[in-house]
């Protein structure tokens, strides 16, 4: 049983990245101006392909508990 909670799309709209992981839409757009998420241009529409995505979420900072 496949559990990849990004599912079958290959590419998403900012829109639709924000709706499949808890980052607010200007997070995606500070990721994309500092090089930490790829995305493509289709005309005016910004697609996040989902291997990109997936990278970029794998790539966050691990959660260390305050001493």
């Amino acid at each position: 049983m496949q559990t990849d909670t990004l599912g079958d799309k290959l590419g998403f709209s900012i829109k639709e990245a924000t709706a499949k992981a808890p980052v607010s839409r200007s997070e995606i757009y500070e990721a994309l101006k500092r090089g930490d998420l790829k995305a493509k241009k289709q005309g005016r529409r910004t697609i996040i392909l989902r291997d990109d995505f997936a990278t970029f979420l794998t790539n966050l900072p691990d959660y260390r508990a305050a001493a």
